[in-house]
């Protein structure tokens, strides 16, 4: 019989404290190998697979789905075979985003036998490889059912055909699921390598309702949600940025021509033939030659300290809406970035989120932002700063309207711009200057390149 060892549930990103199991990837009893992701936990920031430390059988879940969990509590019990499995009362190591980090100075070893060969120290966990941030393609999450107020039915048979071992979903399908109320186990597999897919979930909910009397009666009552999560801590960051820095939005509508025929040039050079051009590219762009040519759109303001911030790097944000909440993450350092590797950044982030493999590390040091409703059709807007940052941009939508043209009434491709800013370090001067700077560019992206770089 293997040594049993308790895994607490390590430190999943920068000062949270807890996390919410959102799905067992393996159950009590089933084998694990060393670095295979055995548990979903959702914390405010990400949805994180956890990987196992160890080689062996997973003995015992110390939650539920769907209950919090402290860092540092017991999360999952393992059974371990071999002489070598660590043993915690002997090594104890500090929690991290993976499993356990470098073991303290402080720990001590078991004396070896005479004799015996010299212990080798346990293998170094390898952390789990992060996706390269992108830009997140808006989604629209399926309406939710209000829960039956009637105690729940059990739970039916799994169908025909369904998977009797472990379901396979992404992570976005399994919380796509919980949200809905189904049963993963309970559908028959359509998806690549037997996948349960999106269309598969939705399918179920659409399935024949029960013609109960109390399901008429639910219908009807309020829908209440747990506020948590990314939701929780999007609006606690948006409570404090709000009665913390002084905003000032102003705003700029522009001729944007140029960068349309720019847009439709660019797509066509091989240099590009696998990355997305689209406008937002050029935005990104503007913002950050403009950014160049007024530093302190990209500080912060420090309170403690009494200092203004000027960061040397630009940590390019972008506000992307998902079924998860708002998040923003960055391109960092992004001012060292050619226009073919900043499209680079911009397509690896949008394949990303579209995957929900969004982590805590791309969405951490964000120092200027943009935020574009346009592909809500939405002409403009007054967003709220992400905390720590002093300035956002809002890219609204690209509409062909009558503009005076070289003297004459044209129909021409024109946007609205806005900027919301920090008004303790950013003042309407410098704050409308940099707004004039990137619509320059917008309306001319080839001379203003040209002349500014």
């Amino acid at each position: 019989m293997g040594q049993k060892i308790t895994f607490n549930l390590p430190d999943l990103g920068e000062g949270l404290t807890e996390g919410e199991v959102a799905a067992w990837l393996v159950e009590p009893g089933g084998e694990v190998k060393l670095n295979q992701p055995f548990v979903e936990v959702e914390t405010a920031k990400a949805l994180v697979e956890v990987p196992s430390p160890y080689d062996g059988v997973l003995a015992e879940h110390h939650a539920e789905a769907g209950t919090t969990v402290d860092v540092g509590k017991p999360l999952a019990t393992f059974e371990v075979e071999g002489a070598d499995a660590p043993a915690p009362a002997k090594e104890e190591r500090t929690p991290n985003l993976v499993g356990y980090g470098a073991r303290e100075a402080g720990s001590k070893r078991r004396k070896r036998k005479p004799g015996a060969p010299a212990e080798e120290p346990p293998a170094a966990r390898s952390l789990a490889p992060v996706t390269p941030p992108s830009v997140i393609v808006p989604v629209t999450p399926p309406p939710v059912e209000a829960a039956p107020a009637a105690p729940a039915p059990v739970p039916p048979a799994p169908a025909a055909g369904a998977p009797t071992g472990p379901v396979l979903a992404k992570p976005p399908v399994r919380k796509l699921a919980k949200d809905l109320g189904v049963d993963l186990g309970a559908i028959v597999p359509t998806g690549p390598n037997g996948t349960v897919s999106r269309a598969d979930v939705q399918a179920a909910v659409a399935g024949p309702a029960p013609a109960a009397p109390q399901r008429v009666a639910a219908a009807a009552e309020d829908q209440r949600i747990p506020i948590k999560g990314v939701r929780k801590l999007t609006a606690q960051n948006m409570v404090a940025s709000a009665f913390t820095a002084p905003h000032v939005t102003v705003f700029l509508t522009c001729d944007v021509t140029g960068m349309m025929d720019t847009v439709k040039e660019f797509k066509a050079r091989r240099e590009f033939a696998d990355v997305k051009v689209t406008p937002l590219l050029f935005v990104a762009k503007a913002v950050l030659l403009a950014a160049r040519r007024h530093p302190m759109i990209n500080a912060r303001w420090d309170e403690a300290a009494q200092e203004i911030v000027v960061k040397h790097d630009v940590n390019l944000g972008i506000a992307a809406a998902t079924p998860r909440g708002l998040v923003v993450p960055n391109v960092k350092a992004a001012q060292d970035l050619s226009l073919v590797e900043l499209a680079e950044a911009l397509t690896s982030l949008a394949r990303t989120a579209r995957d929900g493999k969004t982590t805590p590390a791309d969405m951490a040091g964000g120092t200027l932002s943009i935020t574009n409703v346009g592909v809500f059709g939405i002409d403009t807007g007054t967003p709220i700063l992400p905390p720590g940052e002093s300035a956002i941009l809002v890219f609204g939508a690209v509409r062909p309207q009558p503009w005076v043209h070289e003297g004459e009434i044209a129909v021409r491709q024109v946007t609205t711009l806005g900027l919301s800013f920090d008004h303790r370090l950013i003042d309407g001067e410098q704050g409308s200057q940099f707004l004039a700077d990137v619509g320059a560019f917008l309306s001319h992206p080839g001379e203003t390149l040209l002349a500014w770089t």
